[in-house]
């Protein structure tokens, strides 16, 4: 199965406005490089994103270029962006996918 030494090219990012959705998640981050997914979690009791995403990128230089850009702003809200070391495995949709 998924071998555990495989590069996880994924960043976590938080601040994230609640006016903000997915799509302009996928947009921005796809200046760096191809984004093979982007989850952005809400919450079920008030219908709001969560404020936090995980964007992962088809390769390591779509990474690197996001990680290597400081600040990462949209519409006027600073970003904090870090790279994810360990791959998301939470709520799974057939959409999205595993890396493999």
């Amino acid at each position: 199965m998924a071998a555990s030494s495989k590069k996880v090219l994924e960043v976590f990012v938080s601040r994230i406005p609640w006016t903000i959705a997915s799509k302009e998640m996928k947009e921005y981050f796809g200046q760096f490089g191809q984004v093979k997914r982007c989850f952005l979690p809400f919450d079920k009791e008030t219908g709001f994103h969560r404020g936090f995403c995980w964007v992962g990128f088809s390769s390591e230089e779509g990474l690197n270029n996001a990680l290597q850009k400081d600040p990462h702003v949209i519409e006027g809200a600073k970003l904090q962006v870090q790279r994810n070391r360990r791959p998301f495995e939470g709520q799974k949709s057939n959409k999205d996918g595993n890396f493999d």
